[in-house]
Order: C-alpha cells, then structure tokens, then sequence
C-alpha cells in the first residue's frame, strides 16, 4: 500500500477502514502485503505428512536436483520446499519452541484427538502466534492491535476454546523464556484467537469445477485487515501461493472498477453469489456485524428472503433463473448495459454512477454487477477484475478471474 493508494481512516459505524487517497482505476493495484503470521489450516494431529511446506506452503513437488524437499532434523516430521525455506523457518516460524510444542500437541496420544479441526486449527493458530512473540516482537505488537476481542463475537466459543488451549499449551510446552512482558495468561489468548478470527485469510487450494475449494492454510496481514466489507465490493484479492516466488503467499489487491478519491475501498470476505439471509448470518457469526451495505439495504425488504435461510449459495437453477430475469429486463426495454452506457456518456465514463442507474431501474440492484464482473465458470463464482494498466497507463481490456484464473476480454470496456 502505498500513501498516494490508500489512507487509513475512521469511518462512522465500521471502524477503521481505507479509503481512495486519489481517484483509482480499474486493474490498479492499490495493496501488496506480506503476512506476519501463517500457520497450517489441516489437522493437526493427522499421521500422514502434511503435502505443503511448513514455511511458504507451496505444494511439494516431486523431488528436483535444485530444491529437494528438507524434513526437519528436530521433528523429522515437517517437510519443507528446500534448504531456503528450512533455514529460513528453522529462525522464525518453525523455531525449535514452535517444533518442541507442535511434536507434544501432535504425537500419540494427543490431547487434541477427538477434538474438532476447528480446534486443532486454532491451537496451531496460538503456537504460531506465541512464537511470533519470542522472534518477532514488533510483528507480535502488530497483531496485538488489529481489532478484535472475545465480546466482539457474539455466540462465538473464543473463550472456552482459549481456556482449554491455554490450560493445554501452558502445562505441556510453557512459553519460551524471552516471551512477553506482559503475563502468558488465558485472557490474552482469548483476545488472540479473537483476532485470528476476524483477521485471518485463508490461502486455498487450486480451484477445480468437481468440488468446493479448501484452506490449506491461513494468513494474517497486517494492512490488509483493515479493508471493510461490502456485499458489491469495488476491490478484490488475488493471490499465487504456488508460483516460484520467495513472495508466494503475499496478498495482491486490484480495483474492480474506477472509483473517485475519498471512496471506502472494500472487498467481499466471501463469494458475492451468497443470498441476503447467509450472508447476515456468515457476518454475524463469524465476524460479529450486520451489513448494511447498498445491496443488503435493498435485498432485506424482498419477499423472497423468507425462504433462503438453509441455503448455502446460488446454485445452478438459480443462477439460470436469475439470467432468464435479466433477460426479461432486457427484452422489456429495461436495458443494464445500455443504462449503463448512457450513465457512462452522461457522466464521464463514471463507473459509480452507471451502476447506480442501472440500480434504481431493476430488481435486481447487484445484477450489473453479476453481468460484468462474476466469473461464470462452472462452481468457481470468483469476482472479475482487469489486468493491471500497460506501463504507459493504458488501461487492460483483459478480466481475470480471483478464483480460477481464467482471462476473458472485457466487451464493455
């Protein structure tokens, strides 16, 4: 993030945020942010090695004579890319605490088996994030002040799972002498498994059409937690775990769209297909708020919202459904495109206020949206955004896609 991008800013009613420093196009990247913190998103008492390294989580790839995979001489049980990332974690995030207090958590009989794998997740969570304290102090203090407290989730079990994991963590591998100045008590690892939750990424898996993607692991950045939420978001993340990068696991972030100075800056935390009544409850549970966001505005007062509650996300009979009623729209004179065309002509090529034309004259206030920038590949519903701008700043005319990768052009640029 760079001052001219992006500004930190209180926003009324939601906290910090970032908001355009200067009008931004779309494809600009406005965010390039490292983690100071990942950790492992399986179980961790499984028998079998784990297929990622334990450092960059990239795929292990069949032995080369460059970079044969490294297990660790401590544990001989974490696997990693090659020499760089085994040195690389052995003084930091794999230190010889961190390996000591995972083999105790992990090896028969673990205190963890029979737990579920939200709970075995989250004590990798607290292991990475205490040894973040001994070898990284500044980046710990980082983490200390994103937001994030047990009262802030209502419902959630934070601090019942914190008293057990700490109880576990404290009388198996006490914490490494040079840790805090402040106490290793139960309160602090509940305020930490609350920042876990409303802060961390997940770093997923390939997409493939036949199933629904998984985390292999999770990350936390520190400047990308500030970005709020919105259920039409104008940015979106990218991410490249498996290129051959010292970087992979850094989080991109491209503009959808144009937007003027002074706009928030937003992403999705979740696919935009998701129904009014899921997405308020995926909000409320996971993150402790209820949108009101343009679309949720508009989407609480449909009838139809009654019936959504069991339902996960739009399937495919929906999505036809929702297509046939666009073409309604368009054979009955209600044009998306040309009110946005005409919006565009009218108003400098406003993006903003296309949108918002075609808005005001459908029932469906996301469906320009749904047209231009969702990915139509089958089980993907990733978010569209153009390439970045050529050298001399001309603008791409080539979408891509945040989940699967694909590349279409853009017909509307």
């Amino acid at each position: 993030m760079t001052k001219e991008s992006l500004r930190v800013t209180e926003i009324e009613g939601r906290g910090r945020g970032l908001v355009a420093a200067q009008p931004l196009r779309g494809g600009e990247i406005v965010l390039r942010d490292s983690p100071i913190l990942l950790y492992s998103a399986l179980s961790l008492v499984a028998p079998s090695p784990q297929p990622y390294c334990q450092h960059c989580f990239k795929t292990l790839q069949k032995p080369q004579p460059q970079a044969q995979p490294q297990v660790c001489p401590l544990c001989s049980h974490h696997v990693f890319c090659g020499p760089h990332c085994l040195s690389t974690a052995l003084s930091s995030s794999h230190s010889p605490w961190a390996c000591y207090a995972l083999r105790l958590l992990r090896d028969s009989p673990s205190p963890l088996s029979g737990q579920p794998l939200e709970r075995q997740v989250q004590a990798s969570f607290l292991i990475a994030a205490y040894n973040l304290a001994a070898v990284s102090p500044s980046d710990f203090q980082i983490l200390l002040s994103l937001q994030g407290q047990p009262h802030d989730l209502a419902g959630a079990d934070t601090t019942a799972a914190a008293q057990f994991l700490h109880s576990l963590i404290s009388t198996l591998c006490a914490p490494h002498p040079v840790f805090l100045e402040q106490p290793f008590t139960v309160e602090l690892s509940a305020a930490l498994l609350a920042k876990d939750k409303l802060n961390a990424f997940g770093l997923m898996e390939p997409f493939t059409e036949l199933s629904q993607r998984a985390s292999r692991a999770y990350a936390i950045y520190p400047k990308a937690s500030f970005f709020n939420h919105d259920c039409l978001p104008n940015a979106c993340r990218f991410d490249y775990i498996d290129t051959d990068s010292e970087h992979n696991t850094d989080m991109v972030i491209r503009m959808i769209h144009d937007v003027p100075a002074g706009r928030e800056i937003c992403l999705s935390y979740f696919p935009v297909n998701q129904s009014y009544s899921n997405r308020q409850r995926t909000l409320a549970e996971d993150y402790g708020f209820a949108c009101q966001c343009d679309r949720c505005k508009v989407e609480t007062n449909w009838s139809d919202n009654e019936g959504e509650e069991e339902e996960e996300c739009m399937d495919e009979d929906q999505d036809q459904e929702m297509e046939a009623a666009l073409e309604s729209e368009l054979e009955s004179g209600n044009n998306i495109e040309e009110a946005e065309a005409q919006a565009q002509r009218e108003a400098g090529n406003n993006v903003e206020e296309a949108e918002a034309q075609a808005q005001g004259e459908s029932d469906f206030p996301h469906a320009y949206f749904f047209l231009r920038f969702m990915c139509n590949r089958t089980n993907c519903w990733g978010t569209l955004a153009p390439l970045p701008p050529k050298d001399d700043g001309t603008p791409s005319n080539v979408m891509e896609c945040n989940v699967c990768g694909n590349l279409k052009k853009d017909e509307d640029s």
